[in-house]
């Protein structure tokens, strides 16, 4: 790990959530009464524990925004509104990536290209520099990176140890080996050691097999993944072999990880598309993980499951099939500032 310098795990200790608020001018248009009452849902859990950072487009997002908060009876004294005008709002790709650094931070501030220049995302990719130089980040390193990589695609236990999918940086990055991209992602991000997954996908994910949608690191060196026990669903036999890369997968001490698989909800199926949704997709927060909860009775075994996997936090369930239907879910629209950063 590079000296002075360290990627905290979700788990650890956090200032706030960021994420930007849908509005008409953003994918979300087609269904945004829908979105809105997810939005509105996941600030409520969040300020039950720590604040939300809400970027909002203009002043009048801000002002609907405010009043359909206010509306739910929400703690505003734990909101912040940010003004940035985004394409988007899935800051977990376009949103900053947080080093601890001495007693201080590095804000790292990757190219974002949309998931491979799939969508406009010029102003998403001016997103981290906007939100610094409104001094958000104090007096944080703000390191700008002309690397495509979205925090969705990593996955850190805070000790050295990171993992992310091949599909995906290979996508992004096709002329670099493996060997180069593991020596990139480790040198920028402080790790000791890379761990790729060769296997893991599901339909409706336009992100090219983002490791945030299908395993997670837990504490105690825990990986907690989305499976498949369904033989007749066409991602079984994809899932089967995550799961068994997974099991073969060794500690930086060399013990296997504790695993602890997803149930598989039933199939979500919106104008004849299969929609992403995954049980791994959750967001880790002080004292608390909120799951995302699909309607699906396997939502009550998924939350058993992450009680096991983070003992001591309130498991709380963040109705998220709307967001599905523009392929992200929970983790996918938030991010997660560490303790200590922001004015």
């Amino acid at each position: 790990m590079t000296e002075n310098l360290r990627f905290p795990a979700e788990w650890e200790p956090q200032s706030a959530i960021l994420i930007a608020w849908p509005h008409a001018g953003t994918d979300w248009a087609e269904r945004l009464g829908e979105v809105e009452e997810t939005y509105i849902a996941l600030v409520a859990a969040i300020t039950r524990f720590q604040d939300a950072w809400i970027c909002v487009a203009d002043d009048d997002v801000e002002t609907y925004a405010e009043a359909r908060l206010r509306s739910a009876r929400i703690d505003m004294e734990r909101v912040r509104f940010i003004p940035f005008d985004y394409d988007d709002t899935w800051l977990r790709d376009s949103g900053p990536i947080t080093l601890r650094e001495g007693d201080g931070f590095r804000v790292l501030d990757f190219r974002f290209t949309a998931w491979g220049g799939k969508f406009e995302a010029g102003r998403d990719d001016r997103l981290v520099q906007a939100l610094a130089a409104q001094g958000l980040f104090g007096d944080a390193v703000h390191q700008r990176i002309d690397f495509a990589l979205e925090g969705g695609g990593i996955e850190t236990d805070g000790a050295g140890t990171l993992l992310t999918t091949w599909r995906c940086l290979h996508e992004r990055h096709p002329q670099a080996s493996r060997e180069e991209l593991s020596a990139k992602l480790a040198g920028w991000l402080a790790q000791d050691r890379v761990l790729w997954l060769d296997h893991g996908y599901l339909e409706g994910d336009d992100t090219d097999a983002h490791i945030d949608t299908l395993a997670r690191f837990a504490p105690g060196d825990a990986i907690v993944f989305q499976a498949c026990d369904d033989q007749g669903d066409s991602h079984y036999a994809e899932l089967k072999a995550m799961a068994d890369e997974i099991a073969a997968l060794r500690t930086a001490d060399g013990r296997p990880y504790r695993l602890f698989p997803l149930p598989w909800a039933a199939p979500v199926i919106d104008e004849g598309r299969r929609l992403a949704a995954s049980y791994a997709n959750f967001l880790v927060i002080n004292g608390a993980v909120l799951m995302p909860a699909y309607g699906d009775p396997a939502d009550e075994a998924a939350a058993a499951v992450l009680a096991q996997a983070f003992p001591g936090r309130e498991i709380v369930q963040v109705p998220c099939r709307p967001l599905i239907w523009q392929n992200g879910s929970l983790h996918c629209i938030s991010m997660q500032l560490p303790a200590g950063l922001g004015h």
